[in-house]
């Protein structure tokens, strides 16, 4: 590549970039789901499209795919509320294994007798599109007010489930006979199990360092947390164990662990995380050929309906029978079970493979993908307000960004006060932090001034505030509880164990 095909390529990509952000917009307006308008910028810039671009590397799409997932699953777990899904750990992990088993088993079937697929083709798309899509989970429902149950158990799981489908997917595609059940049943175990080991640890020990460095630059902490990230995976992948799972559950870990600078680290993971979506679906709108999915159309239909309609709901069923869940959260689950990028890249490893009839499948799994993501996505919020599942009227939680002071063994406490916070009206004093921790500037309208201890806090305020080293978790547990529970929090018994009074 010469210096003049880089300006081309920087060229190209930034307008594509800028393209996808503007479409971004304009999804949100239509409830049209954005990973659509990113296929279709690729579809557009293919052979078939405008651009003209002849690109047939499956290879190259699967690694490409592969590095996109990891930024994806990252930043889906450093959004992650341990609080939100400690409760339905269980019921995700047997929706995301058992679950998975059911619904390969069930479209699988669909895919052979319905359809005609020799029995390997089949099972292969029944493991395909068995797997929920990270990104467009976290996407969509972050933008739906639901239960914390639903929406713990559905992006937990679209976290733990890709470990298990890429395993029976790559077995499925492997030339020769496929493994026996109990064969695949313990192979799997056992990736999870190293996954999860080395994901925890790396996601411990990064967050304890983390901790314990004051870094010389805000801006270091959220490349630290990302490499950590990153490493996770690389690591779990390495020691042949679930890298995918390693890496959302290290992220997850980092964070639930209160590192300095969060907000910026979140919003930078965020924009990796959009460009990650973003050339991710583009180059798989690049790998498909328009004119040759005519025949493949009816076949994706049939599939996805039998996936929709019967799989999906019978594993939640099933799944979730143990735990006692309202009929109407499974129902929701059973629709919320959105596919997007990962089922058309794991469709590349039978391509890759050289498996017989591998280009139907992806061209199946293209059709189904795009077609049911345009009916699920957009109706997911009409069928929550119809099931009466929103939840609305909560108090907003604060931002607050932590910088250490090294030398001086305390912390400045950056506090946005967010509309909706039930610290809007609350007087300085009445905040009642522990001893060692202090308001010491309040910024308002643009101007900061010195509060005083009957100084009345107002929605839109930043706070800085300072706390030593050892009351630094009780200062920040004091202030959330006063945005939620406001002046009267200690009444309501939302402190949190270390505050004070």
């Amino acid at each position: 590549m010469t210096v003049h095909h880089l300006n081309q390529l920087l060229l190209v990509c930034s307008v594509v970039l800028l393209v996808a952000v503007v479409a971004v917009r304009i999804s949100s307006r239509s409830g049209l789901p954005s990973l659509l308008v990113y296929l279709g910028i690729g579809v557009l810039m293919g052979q078939d499209g405008i651009g003209g671009i002849h690109f047939n590397s499956a290879a190259v799409t699967q690694v490409m795919g592969y590095a996109a997932l990891v930024v994806i699953l990252a930043e889906g777990g450093l959004g992650t509320k341990w609080k939100e899904i400690r409760p339905v750990l269980p019921s995700a992990s047997v929706l995301a294994t058992a679950g998975v088993a059911v619904s390969v088993g069930v479209t699988a079937a669909a895919a052979h007798y319905l359809v005609g697929l020799e029995w390997r083709q089949a099972l292969i798309i029944g493991a395909v599109v068995s797997s929920t899509d990270a990104a467009a989970v976290f996407s969509v429902l972050r933008r739906v007010p639901l239960p914390a149950r639903v929406t713990g158990t559905l992006e937990a799981e679209s976290g733990f489930n890709d470990a298990p489908v890429v395993i029976l997917v790559v077995a499925f595609s492997t030339a020769g006979p496929v493994e026996h059940w109990y064969a695949l049943l313990g192979k799997i175990a056992l990736e999870l199990a190293v996954g999860a080991a080395i994901g925890l640890a790396v996601g411990w020990l990064g967050s304890l360092g983390l901790k314990r460095v004051a870094l010389p630059a805000s801006g270091l902490y959220p490349i630290a947390v990302m490499a950590i990230a990153v490493a996770a995976y690389a690591a779990g992948a390495l020691a042949h164990g679930s890298g995918f799972l390693a890496v959302y559950l290290a992220s997850m870990t980092l964070g639930n662990a209160k590192l300095p600078h969060w907000p910026a680290t979140r919003g930078f993971a965020e924009g990796l995380g959009w460009i990650a979506q973003i050339g991710m679906f583009v180059v798989l709108g690049l790998l498909v050929t328009p004119h040759e999915l005519g025949d493949d159309i009816w076949p994706a239909l049939v599939i996805g309906l039998a996936l929709t309609m019967v799989a999906r709901p019978l594993s939640v069923v099933l799944s979730l029978a143990p735990f006692r869940v309202p009929w109407q959260e499974q129902t929701l689950m059973s629709w919320a079970g959105l596919r997007g990028a990962v089922p058309i890249i794991l469709a590349t490893i039978p391509m890759v493979n050289g498996v017989v009839g591998s280009r139907r499948i992806f061209n199946i799994v293209f059709v189904l993908v795009v077609v049911y993501t345009l009916i699920q996505g957009p109706t997911l919020p009409w069928l929550a307000r119809r099931l009466r599942l929103g939840e609305q009227g909560e108090a907003s939680d604060l931002g607050i960004e932590s910088a250490p002071l090294e030398r001086l063994r305390g912390h400045l406490l950056s506090v946005s006060v967010p509309e909706g916070s039930r610290m809007h009206g609350v007087e300085v004093n009445e905040l009642r932090l522990p001893p060692g921790a202090a308001v010491t500037l309040v910024v308002r309208e643009g101007k900061s001034f010195v509060p005083l201890p009957t100084t009345v806090l107002r929605r839109g305020d930043e706070l800085l505030v300072v706390a030593t080293d050892p009351v630094r978790d009780a200062t920040e547990r004091r202030l959330r509880a006063v945005a939620h529970g406001g002046k009267l929090a200690s009444w309501l018994g939302t402190d949190g164990p270390s505050s004070s009074g």
